[in-house]
């Protein structure tokens, strides 16, 4: 096979693809642009394209029978511009990592490990056991929503069970009560899913469907120390009224890592959002990073080197789009 993996963020599943999927292949490394010599015939010849993107800007795949995105989202990919008889896939192995991030998340809300150490430092025994004023709150109290519950939703339910939270669900497909599961909403019932809970965690796919979802009347229906955390895609959340609700108070905070501004190589540092998130201070900031650990690579490369396989045997993809 004919393997490129295409652009800066593909490269990064290059390094030790080979001992994956064996040998025999010829494989390429091709940058964003496509503007080195050969590298635009080498991605319309490739069988096996790796990449995150696939619009006017690209050439034709002609030879192309499978497109494997590295990661879960396909949002930059055209599904017209597949040759006939080609198939969309991506890959996950990002859910446990981004698991790990929004408990971590949620416990720096119940647990202030960093202002109890940086007021110790200068003497300070603000959290003493017993001191008045120094009683903190229990992540275990605190009933999760999980807006989405695809492979994400799914590794924080069983987290968020372990620290005996309640666990509510809104989903596209309906999510039957039980196995960790203590409330299920569908999306049509959106406002009734963002009052029940006190942390409400979005990981839903950016379609045309989920763009702008949670729109004003769906933040205003959170509960007023509600917080709100986005691993899924920025534009899921209706940028405007996310900071209204943060700027004017009306929600307790937001740990936000999926943007609605990213860094392109004309301009390599960006602020994330058309609007000023960066001033308010119920806000986290972290630049899109919750699911990006070595085990997220290597898993990702694993499904990738699979899919290559089972194409040359004419075994059935996985993670088909």
């Amino acid at each position: 096979m004919k393997i490129a993996f295409y652009g800066r963020n593909a490269a990064n599943f290059r390094e030790g693809f080979e001992a994956l999927v064996g040998a025999g292949h010829e494989i390429v490394t091709l940058s964003d642009a496509l503007d080195q010599p050969g590298e635009a015939a080498h991605f319309e010849s490739a069988e096996v394209i790796v990449g995150n993107k696939l619009g006017a800007a690209e050439p034709t795949p002609r030879a192309l029978k499978l497109y494997q995105a590295p990661a879960a989202g396909t949002d930059a990919i055209d599904p017209a511009r597949l040759p006939v008889g080609a198939t969309l896939c991506n890959a996950f192995g990002h859910e446990q990592p981004i698991a790990e991030y929004v408990m971590t998340a949620l416990l720096m809300r119940h647990v202030p490990m960093a202002a109890a150490d940086a007021a110790l430092r200068k003497g300070k025994w603000d959290y003493w056991a017993g001191r008045p004023g120094a009683l903190r709150t229990e992540l275990g109290d605190q009933p999760i929503g999980l807006l989405g519950f695809g492979h994400i939703g799914k590794a924080i339910g069983v987290r968020a069970k372990a620290f005996g939270c309640r666990v509510v669900v809104a989903n596209r497909s309906k999510v039957p009560v039980g196995n960790g599961v203590d409330e299920s909403y569908g999306l049509d019932q959106l406002p009734a899913f963002m009052g029940a809970a006190d942390a409400i965690v979005v990981s839903l796919p950016l379609l045309d469907a989920t763009r702008g979802i949670v729109d004003a009347a769906a933040l205003g229906a959170m509960r007023p120390h509600g917080v709100v955390i986005n691993v899924g895609r920025g534009p899921v959340i209706e940028e405007k009224a996310l900071f209204d609700a943060l700027s004017n108070q009306r929600i307790g905070g937001a740990i936000i890592d999926t943007w609605y501004q990213y860094p392109t190589a004309e301009k390599p540092e960006v602020l994330p959002g058309n609007l000023p998130f960066e001033t308010l201070s119920n806000v986290v900031l972290t630049p899109h990073m919750s699911g990006w650990t070595n085990g997220t690579v290597r898993r990702r490369q694993e499904t990738v080197a699979e899919n290559v396989r089972r194409l040359i045997t004419g075994e059935a993809l996985l993670n088909v789009v």
